[in-house]
């Protein structure tokens, strides 16, 4: 009997690939996947940490997975991501004594490093075959889709830069997932290739700053070189990357967006806060007429693009006049999607050492339904542009009775068709706008639904 694994996943896209990964490495092992945890053998968690919301999410996670193990004490646990960060294991290792093994982020290393000894302790399970799985399981140039994922990834994640050395007074990644490292255009490509063999048709390309690809490379070679690059892979229909930064968004990667047809007129580029001394505060390194300007120049070069934007309400002495300036910048710029958060302190963070969370969260919640309010009048409005045109549509699932898919500015679109289109690029005719989605009719078939095919040898770039 196979053994079988479940992995719970919460946080960025960064967590999704991380946990796609291993995923792929179990399976290489011989275990199959569970979207049960009490069926598992073994139980991986992986965690975000960026707000206490989420922290308490993966503690009470946690707490049913002790339970599991009470019940089941062969039961194997994992705990992965910003949670054990780089240096916490120690520390957590005496919180939650049931877990087994602790893995930074996109380090599964430890994992099968566990898994090796454990198999060394029953005579019957030690083969040189399973040590040369679990050696090829870490070097992992495979990148195949786990079982569950091969017929259905239409978006595949994949890290283009590691960590962060921004180091933002309210932010805790630099602590937990590292220096800022770039991975090699070789790897990446590579990635991709076995990707999109597999079906997958749109690539995410991800860093916490991801602007700032390339900078630790001893040879000039960017974010932009690296989407031309990724481009001429045939199969592959889209190209999206997130998240930007302002300080790094260069006239060099806006022309790529524009030149590169495959690569969509979507960016993400953080503000945080409309007010230079609560920038300042948070160390962001750029005022908010330096935001302006970057938001001119992409509207410049690429005047259609969708531009969203994240914002921190409630900042440690955040006045309501400073905060009334975030609200003044975001309805002279209306942009076109608002990651909204309340300020959350994080510990080890410069926020949390220097500056007192001194704002009642009754006075951030005010503050934040403002903006959600604001936000959702300026997307609603923008939105209604699209009425009865004609728009291009990715297929990536199905939603009850309606495929649903996004525009290439990221709009998500619903439509109801009996025909199988997962994965199929169709244009659609807008019936219905509204703040967070589009309805739609009448669909085309532009590129057929793909077919997925069983992973093939590609060679290295």
């Amino acid at each position: 009997m196979s053994l079988k694994y479940n992995i719970w996943t919460i946080g960025c896209q960064m967590n999704e690939a991380d946990s796609r990964h291993l995923g792929s490495q179990l399976e290489s092992l011989g275990y199959l996947q569970t979207e049960q945890a009490d069926e598992a053998d073994l139980v991986v968690m992986n965690t975000c940490v960026v707000r206490q919301q989420a922290e308490d999410r993966a503690v009470g996670r946690l707490q049913y997975i002790s339970q599991l193990k009470m019940r089941n004490p062969d039961l194997k646990v994992g705990l992965m991501g910003c949670m054990v960060g780089m240096k916490e294991s120690g520390r957590l290792k005496k919180r939650f004594p049931y877990v087994d093994v602790f893995m930074p982020p996109s380090d599964t290393k430890p994992l099968m490093h566990f898994l090796a000894e454990e198999a060394e302790l029953d005579a019957d399970k030690v083969a040189e075959t399973l040590q040369k799985a679990i050696v090829n399981a870490i070097q992992d140039e495979e990148y195949i889709l786990p079982a569950l994922q091969k017929t259905s990834t239409v978006i595949a994640n994949v890290p283009v830069v590691l960590g962060c050395s921004h180091a933002c007074t309210f932010c805790i990644i630099p602590y937990r997932r590292g220096v800022e490292r770039s991975r090699t255009p070789e790897e990446i490509l590579h990635e991709v290739e076995k990707l999109t063999a597999q079906g997958v048709r749109e690539i995410m390309l991800l860093g916490q700053i991801v602007d700032r690809y390339g900078c630790d490379f001893d040879e000039p070679y960017d974010l932009a070189d690296l989407l031309k690059d990724v481009a001429g892979n045939d199969q592959l229909l889209r190209i999206r990357f997130l998240t930007g930064h302002p300080n790094y968004m260069t006239d060099k990667l806006i022309r790529a967006v524009r030149d590169i047809p495959k690569v969509c007129p979507h960016f993400e580029v953080p503000v945080q806060a409309g007010n230079d001394k609560v920038l300042g505060d948070m160390r962001r390194g750029y005022t908010a007429q330096d935001y302006r300007s970057v938001i001119a120049r992409i509207r410049a070069i690429l005047p259609d693009a969708a531009i969203n934007t994240d914002i921190i309400v409630g900042f440690p002495g955040e006045t309501d006049e400073e905060f009334m300036d975030t609200h003044a910048l975001l309805k002279e710029l209306e942009l076109d999607k608002v990651h909204l958060a309340k300020y959350s302190e994080r510990p080890k963070t410069v926020a949390a050492r220097t500056l007192p969370d001194d704002i009642a969260d009754e006075e951030k919640e005010r503050r934040r339904l403002i903006i959600d309010e604001q936000a959702e009048a300026i997307i609603t409005r923008r939105n209604l542009r699209y009425q009865d045109q004609v728009v291009e549509v990715l297929v990536e699932s199905r939603a009850k009775d309606k495929w649903r898919g996004r525009t290439p500015d990221n709009r998500l679109v619903f439509f109801q068709d009996e025909r199988e289109l997962l994965g199929a690029l169709v244009n659609l005719t807008v019936t219905q706008t509204g703040p967070w989605s589009l309805q739609a009719e009448h669909a085309e078939i532009l590129v057929p639904p793909y077919q997925p095919i069983e992973p093939v040898e590609v060679a290295r770039a």
